[in-house]
C-alpha cells in the first residue's frame, strides 16, 4: 500500500464540526449562524479548522491568497481538518446555475476539462481566465507573491473537484474578469433548485499525488457512488498483448481479416492474447445512408441497432450457403480463433445505447426494450467549446433510447446471448450521450446513475473476470459511478492518419491519469506498430501501466518495435500504477510551450521507470488562441530527469539503499550511477523519447552493492524483475534475481564482478561485466518464461 499523507480528521475536529451548528463564527463581515437546514454549514467563516481560511472575502491556504473577493452567497460546509465542500445559493430555482467563487491570480494550475463531450484535455495558466469552461479538475500551487519565479517548492497545493451534489453535476470555470465560476445542471429543466451547497470538494496539502488520491478517498467514502482503483477487480487482458481491429478495419471488420491479423502478429514473434472485435459485428441497419450511393459522411452515427445478434459477416443464413470464410455463427468463429490462436480474451464493442444511433423503435428484436427516439440536447457548457461529428449528427438523426426501466433486461440479453458465444467481455462507448437525453427522464445525474448501476451489474453477473473497457465516458456523471468498472479510455482517439495529433494524446493521457487514475486503470488506446510515431506511442504505454494493444493492419507490423513491448508467450511487462507527469510538469505546457518535455514516472515491483518525451512543435491544443510557433524540424529540447522523478520510490528502496541508483538509458544502452536527488541532462528530437529504468542501488553481504536493471531489450526493462534475495555468510555471497520474459539480455549495476552465474540452475551460465559503468548482463535462454538468476560473489 501507498504510504500517504494524512488528512483524516482528528477526533478534536471531528468534534469541532459535530458542534458547528451550535457555535457562530465573527469573521469581519458580521455573524452567520448556521442553516438550521443545511447540517455543518457556515458562510463567510472558518474554512476547515486553521489551514484553509475563508475571512474578509478571501480564502486563504497556509496563510497564501487563493481566491479573492469571494461573494456573499458562497457556502462552505468543512469535511476533514484540510477539506471542505464549496457552494453557494440562489434566489431563483432553475435546473442550471453558474456561480461565482471568487478571483484567481498569481498561482500555477493545472484544468483537466471537457474540450468534447466525451473527451478531457489539460491547460495550464496563471489566473482565473485561463480556466476553460466544463473543467473537471483543477489543481492550483499559489506563488510566494507577484513575482512568478518567486515560487517555491514547498507551496502548497489547492484541488478543486466539482462533484455530483445530489441530481445536480457540477463543473468549473473561469471569466474574462479572472474569476473562478461553478456551474450545476440537472439536465432537465423539471428538475430545478436554489442552491448547491457541496457542489465542489476543495482540499490542500504539500504533495500533489498524495492530495488526489486522499481526496478521491475522502469523496468515496462520502458519496459511497464510485471506488477507487486499488479496490477494484482488475480484468485479466490487462496482463497480456492484444489486438483491436478498429483502425485495421474501421466498420469493414470481417471474420477473414480477422484470421490474417492473428496469424500476422502470432508468426512475427509477439502473438496477441486478446482481441477486441470493435464497431462492425453488429446486426444494424441505417436509414440515413443508402446503399449503392454515396457514402456520407456522419451517417454512420445514425446507425440503429436491430438485434443483440451478429450480423451476416460473421454467420451463414439460408440465402447464403455456408462460405469457406464465413464461419456458421459468433460462437463458431470466436471459438475458431481461440483455438487456432491462443487467445485468452475476446471482447466486442457496443455502445451504451446499443449502437451509436441506439436502437431500432419497433424492431422485432429491439421492441421489447421500448427504445424512443429522442434528439439529444448539448448544455451550453460543451457547446463552448469544440464541437465533435459524432454527436452533430446524433442531433440531427436522433437515438433511440432504452427506456430506463427496461435497461437491465438489455444488457442482461446482450450480455447473456455473448457469453453463450464464448465472448469474455465487451468494450462499451458513447457513455456520454446520456447527459444529452435526460429531459424528463430523471436529469443526468440520475440516468447515468441508473444506466451504469444496470450495465456493471450485468457485467457482474456474466463476465466474471470484470471483463469491461469504457469509453467516451469521462464526464464526472459516469467517474463518480463508477463502482466496478475498472478500465476506462483516457483520451479522445489514436488518429493515425494525423500527424498532429500523436504528441497531444501522449500528453493528454498522461495528464488525464492524475485524476481519472484514482478511479480506472487509464486506458491509452490502440496505436499502429508500423507509424511514424510508433516508438513514441510504445514507449508511453510501457510507462503507463496501461493494457498494451495495436489495430495494426494484417501483416502492417514493426516486430522490432512490438518485441520491446510484448514478451514470447504474448504477456507485457505492465508498470504497477497510471503513469502520470512527474511533478515538475504538472503546471507546464509540453505540447505547446516551446521548452518543455513530457516526463511520466511509474513504479515496478522492484524499481522504477520514467519516460521523456518531446512533444513539441507537431501539433496544438484544441480550444487556444495563444499559440508558441515551434519549427519542427527545429524542435530540440533538453531537460533533466532525476530518480526524484519517481514518486513513492521507497516502496521499492526498502532497507540496505546506499541512496544511489543505477539509470538506464533504453535508447542509449548506458547505465550510470546517480545519487537520488541529483539530475542529468537529456536532449531530444521532436517526437523522441527515451526511457529510463532507475534502480535502488542497495549494500548486500560482502559490501556488494548491486541494482537489478532488468531485460534490456524492453523498454521497461524493469518490470521483468520479480524479486531480489540475498544468501551466504562471512565468506560468501549470493545474490538471486527472480524474472520473466525469455530471449532477452539481463543487466544489473554490481559493484564486483561475480566469480559464476547460473541461470534456472544452469551452472557456469555465461556473463558479461563492464568494468567501466559496472553493467554485468546476462543472457536469458529462448523460449524461458520465467527465470531464476543466481549471481556467485
Amino acid at each position: 500500500m501507498l504510504q500517504t499523507a494524512v488528512f483524516s480528521p482528528s477526533p478534536e475536529a471531528l468534534q469541532l464540526n459535530h458542534n458547528h451548528n451550535r457555535r457562530i463564527f465573527s469573521w469581519g463581515r458580521g455573524s452567520v449562524g448556521v442553516n438550521s437546514s443545511t447540517s455543518n454549514t457556515w458562510r463567510q467563516s472558518l474554512f476547515v479548522s486553521a489551514k484553509p481560511v475563508l475571512e474578509d472575502g478571501v480564502l486563504s491556504v497556509n496563510g497564501k491568497e487563493v481566491l479573492t473577493k469571494v461573494p456573499e452567497n458562497v457556502v462552505v460546509t468543512p469535511l476533514t481538518n484540510s477539506s471542505a465542500f464549496v457552494g453557494a445559493t440562489s434566489e431563483t430555482a432553475t435546473s442550471r446555475h453558474v456561480f461565482k467563487l471568487g478571483v484567481i491570480r498569481d498561482v500555477r494550475l493545472l484544468s483537466l476539462f471537457r474540450f468534447k463531450l466525451w473527451w478531457m484535455i489539460p491547460r495550464v495558466g496563471n489566473t482565473g481566465s485561463d480556466i476553460p469552461v466544463e473543467t473537471q479538475m483543477l489543481l492550483l500551487q499559489a506563488k510566494e507573491g507577484p513575482d512568478f519565479n518567486a515560487l517555491k517548492e514547498a507551496a502548497p497545493y489547492i484541488l478543486f473537484l466539482p462533484v455530483l451534489d445530489g441530481e445536480f453535476r457540477s463543473s468549473l470555470q473561469g471569466n474574462s474578469s479572472n474569476e473562478l465560476e461553478f456551474c450545476v445542471e440537472s439536465g432537465d429543466p423539471a428538475i430545478v433548485t436554489s442552491q448547491s451547497p457541496r457542489a465542489v470538494f476543495v482540499n490542500c496539502g504539500n504533495h500533489p499525488f498524495d492530495l488526489l488520491k486522499e481526496s478521491m478517498k475522502i469523496l468515496e467514502k462520502h458519496f459511497g457512488t464510485f471506488s477507487l482503483r486499488e479496490s477494484k477487480q482488475m480484468p485479466g487482458m490487462l496482463d497480456w498483448f492484444g489486438w483491436c481491429t478498429w483502425d485495421a478495419f474501421y466498420q469493414g471488420v470481417n471474420p477473414q481479416g480477422i484470421r490474417e491479423g492473428l496469424k500476422s502478429l502470432s508468426q512475427g514473434g509477439t502473438p496477441a492474447k486478446f482481441l477486441i472485435i470493435d464497431d462492425g459485428w453488429q446486426d444494424t441497419s441505417n436509414e440515413f445512408q443508402i446503399e449503392g450511393e454515396p457514402f456520407v459522411e456522419g451517417s454512420q452515427f445514425g446507425g440503429r441497432l436491430n438485434s443483440i445478434q451478429e450480423n451476416n459477416k460473421f454467420r451463414t443464413t439460408t440465402n447464403k450457403e455456408a462460405e469457406s470464410e464465413t464461419p456458421s455463427g459468433l460462437k463458431e468463429f470466436v471459438s475458431e480463433i481461440k483455438g487456432n490462436f491462443g487467445l485468452k480474451y475476446v471482447y466486442v464493442w457496443h455502445a451504451l445505447l446499443g449502437y451509436w444511433g441506439g436502437l431500432l423503435p419497433n424492431a422485432l428484436g429491439t421492441k421489447k426494450y421500448n427504445p424512443k427516439l429522442r434528439y439529444p440536447v448539448q448544455s451550453p457548457g460543451n457547446l463552448a467549446n469544440m464541437r465533435d461529428l459524432a454527436m452533430d449528427c446524433m442531433e440531427k438523426y436522433g437515438v433511440g433510447a432504452i427506456d430506463p426501466a427496461k435497461v437491465y433486461q438489455f444488457y442482461d440479453d446482450l450480455h447473456g446471448y455473448l457469453v453463450s458465444q464464448d465472448v469474455d467481455g465487451v468494450k462499451v462507448d458513447v457513455q456520454n450521450i446520456l447527459e444529452t437525453i435526460s429531459t424528463g427522464l430523471g436529469g443526468r445525474v440520475s440516468l447515468t446513475r441508473q444506466f451504469q448501476q444496470a450495465l456493471e451489474k450485468s457485467i457482474a453477473t456474466h463476465f466474471h473476470d470484470n471483463s469491461i473497457i469504457c469509453c467516451m465516458g469521462q464526464s464526472t456523471d459516469s467517474i463518480y459511478h463508477s463502482k466496478k468498472s475498472a478500465i476506462t479510455r483516457a483520451s479522445d482517439d489514436y488518429y493515425p492518419e494525423n500527424p498532429t495529433t500523436q504528441t497531444l494524446h501522449v500528453a493528454a493521457v498522461a495528464f488525464n491519469s492524475i485524476f481519472l487514475g484514482e478511479v480506472v486503470v487509464p486506458d491509452w488506446d490502440m496505436f499502429y506498430s508500423r507509424h511514424d510515431a510508433a516508438e513514441f506511442h510504445a514507449a508511453a504505454r510501457a510507462v503507463g501501466g496501461c493494457g498494451v494493444y495495436v489495430s495494426d493492419k494484417p501483416g502492417q507490423h514493426d516486430f522490432e518495435i512490438l518485441k520491446r513491448l510484448v514478451l514470447p508467450d504474448g504477456s507485457i511487462l505492465r508498470a504497477r500504477y497510471p503513469g502520470r507527469p512527474s511533478r515538475d510538469c504538472l503546471f507546464v505546457d509540453p505540447v505547446m510551450d516551446g521548452k518543455s518535455l513530457l516526463k511520466i514516472w511509474n513504479l515496478n515491483k522492484c524499481n522504477g521507470v520514467v519516460g521523456i518525451f518531446n512533444c513539441q512543435g507537431a501539433g496544438k491544443w484544441p480550444c487556444v488562441e495563444n499559440i508558441v510557433e515551434v519549427k519542427a524540424s527545429a524542435a530540440e529540447l533538453s531537460g533533466q530527469v532525476s530518480p526524484a522523478d519517481i514518486e513513492y520510490f521507497e516502496e521499492v528502496s526498502g532497507k540496505h539503499w546506499t541512496g544511489d541508483c543505477a539509470v538506464y538509458s533504453f535508447t542509449k544502452g548506458c547505465l550510470s550511477r546517480l545519487p537520488k536527488d541529483k539530475s542529468f541532462e537529456v536532449t531530444l528530437k521532436l517526437l523522441q523519447c527515451d526511457v529510463f529504468t532507475v534502480s535502488p542501488i542497495k549494500v548486500y553481504k560482502q559490501e556488494i552493492e548491486f541494482a537489478a536493471i532488468g531485460l534490456l531489450n524492453m523498454y521497461n526493462s524493469g518490470g521483468a524483475v520479480e524479486a531480489i534475495d540475498c544468501f551466504g555468510d562471512e565468506s560468501s555471497c549470493e545474490i538471486h534475481i527472480k524474472g520473466r520474459g525469455g530471449a532477452g539480455s539481463f543487466g544489473a549495476y554490481s559493484s564486483l564482478k561475480p566469480k559464476a552465474c547460473s541461470v534456472n540452475s544452469i551452472e557456469e551460465e555465461e556473463f558479461e561485466f563492464r568494468g567501466e559503468d559496472n553493467l554485468l548482463t546476462v543472457t536469458i535462454p529462448p523460449r524461458t518464461s520465467c527465470w531464476n538468476i543466481i549471481l556467485c560473489y
